[in-house]
């Protein structure tokens, strides 16, 4: 009963003019047992639920989250995509905006959703404990807000996750001892489930009961730990009218792509008339890197029609025909490009697109993988027998530090906690998609780029092709930018900013960094706090392939960071 009481959401009512709310939650975090694949593991979950509970608010509203750490791990949560406008200590990312939630011990994160509306999501930030630690966050509209089409007839919250039969954190731990990739996962899964095209999973399917004619809004979020995804609905297409939180320009498709960290709302209608049959919908991995670096299976799960003739609408007709969709080729990289460029900000009045046109600071990032070497006498199990993987931004391999960046910063006290000179430019320029250099070899840090408050940024991310040209999908903490332009190869500072997107370009929170190719972003550093950008790939992040901003105050009271709350955890 308690825990009913627990996982149940208490929405407080404020006397407020603009009509917000407050809505809490309590998140016991704990482990339980689940079997999926003929196998049972313990995994690390909220309030009993694989995935996690929905946090549902309005735009305005006061979000306040009690998580109660019960697991034997260090424990942190961040809201994937919430501004956090002056609230960064509530963001969640460990060792950049907080110390773990140690065993034992809580935290009460609060939020306002300010200017935000669609769907996010919410995942554990510390180690691999996201694999399993994962929900929604459904941002409604203001109350007499319509959304910028039809109203659909029902929503419903569709996830991708990857399984492994393995605990996860042994598998990256097992990994950064040996320098050398971690196991892929064994199963791709839609809200938690594997479904038919799996060992033993036909009863683990997620199933989506549809009436003819009507209009149904998949809130489709990818929560998976190193895989974009292409998704796909047998003979329905899908019309996509928002991403990461903001309108777009509605654009009509058969395959979408869904980087980790993204989120894509689409608009799916069901057929006029009971057609008779049921439609896969279904998810397989898009990746350029090599074979067995990734997990190269497909998730299905099944789209059925409510059946009029039928006395019992509950059970599934076996008899019917099951329709595939036809998804990409795995390394379809023209595919992910083409489909990206149709991607528009709605840039309407009432949703304007306030791209910065002109920049205050400009920042060319080199992105992707490199070397360490191995310990002295050492064998290990990267690219060769004497080095390990690594990853990093502009050569910098990014070091956790072990207190949190935005208490250094906010009590003064960063020295031997970071410094302040990571590079704007590469400090040794090569042919970054071209033959790789001969030295593959990364620096170590905690190196931070410091940004005024209101500075307009322009960041190039550059792929490189050291050990392989991959798509990387950066997400930044605590803003959204612009994505004004994209391309292959290298980067042209005197010709490719002339074709730069400044009137409707897509706004969003995470972009992948095409392989062996470049993104260019804009973002206004309107938000004071310590801020952690990073690839939403785990291995990668594992790896290195990370750095953070400090944004300073600005001069006016509602332009400076809040002060720390009272049980913000200790390290």
């Amino acid at each position: 009963m308690a825990a009913v009481l627990v996982a149940a959401m208490v929405v407080v009512l404020s006397v407020s003019v603009a009509e917000s709310a407050t809505v809490e939650y309590q998140f016991d975090v704990a482990t339980m047992n689940v079997t999926r694949l003929c196998g049972s593991k313990s995994i690390v979950v909220v309030n009993g639920q694989f995935p996690g509970p929905t946090v549902s608010a309005r735009e305005g509203d006061l979000v306040v989250v009690r998580v109660v750490n019960k697991a034997q791990y260090n424990m942190s949560i961040h809201w994937h995509g919430v501004r956090q406008l002056r609230s960064g200590w509530a963001d969640g990312p460990a060792y950049i905006t907080q110390c773990p939630i140690q065993p034992g011990q809580s935290y009460v994160y609060k939020f306002t959703i300010t200017g935000q509306r669609g769907t996010l999501w919410w995942h554990a930030h510390i180690s691999w404990l996201r694999a399993t630690v994962y929900g929604p966050i459904v941002i409604l509209p203001k109350l007499g807000v319509p959304y910028p089409f039809a109203a659909p007839y029902k929503e419903v919250p569709l996830m991708f996750g990857e399984w492994w039969k393995a605990d996860t954190e042994a598998v990256i731990s097992q990994a950064l001892q040996t320098g050398g990739g971690p196991n892929v996962s064994d199963a791709f899964t839609i809200n938690g489930l594997p479904g038919p095209l799996y060992n033993c999973s036909a009863k683990d399917t997620f199933k989506l009961k549809v009436k003819p004619g009507k209009t149904y809004m998949l809130r489709i979020i990818n929560a998976a730990l190193n895989d974009e995804l292409f998704f796909s609905v047998a003979g329905h297409p899908l019309t996509i009218v928002d991403v990461d939180a903001v309108y777009i320009k509605p654009i009509t498709v058969e395959t979408l792509l869904i980087t980790p960290g993204q989120t894509t709302n689409v608009l799916l209608t069901a057929k006029p008339s009971y057609p008779g049959a049921t439609y896969y919908m279904m998810a397989a991995p898009y990746s350029t890197a090599a074979s067995g670096t990734f997990d190269n299976t497909t998730v299905a799960g099944i789209l059925e029609y409510e059946d009029p003739g039928s006395p019992s609408s509950a059970g599934f007709n076996k008899n019917l025909p099951v329709l595939r969709p036809t998804l990409p080729q795995i390394n379809d990289t023209s595919f992910v490009s083409n489909y990206t460029a149709k991607l528009r900000s709605l840039a309407t009045e009432e949703y304007p697109a306030e791209v910065p046109q002109e920049v205050d600071r400009r920042f060319f990032f080199t992105v992707g993988l490199g070397t360490h070497p191995c310990a002295v006498n050492g064998t290990c199990q990267g690219p060769t027998n004497d080095s390990r993987f690594a990853a990093a931004v502009n050569n910098v391999s990014f070091v956790l530090p072990t207190t949190a960046l935005l208490q250094s910063h906010y009590t003064g006290m960063s020295s031997g906690v970071y410094s302040s000179n990571f590079p704007a430019v590469p400090q040794s320029p090569f042919n970054y998609t071209g033959t790789p250099p001969n030295n593959t070899n990364v620096s170590n840090g905690t190196r931070l780029v410091v940004l005024s408050y209101g500075d307009a940024v322009e960041l190039v991310m550059q792929g490189t092709s050291i050990l392989g040209a991959e798509s990387h999908p950066f997400h930044l903490h605590g803003f959204n930018f612009f994505v004004v332009g994209q391309g292959f190869g290298n980067f042209d500072p005197a010709k490719d900013p002339a074709k730069y997107n400044l009137v409707d370009p897509v706004e969003r929170n995470t972009v992948g960094v095409p392989a062996a190719g470049w993104v260019a972003i804009r973002f206004r550093a309107d938000n004071p706090g310590v801020w952690f950008m990073h690839c939403h790939l785990e291995v990668h992040v594992s790896w290195g392939l990370k750095m953070a901003w400090v944004v300073q105050d600005g001069s006016l009271p509602n332009q400076k960071l809040l002060p720390p709350p009272s049980d913000l955890p200790k390290c």
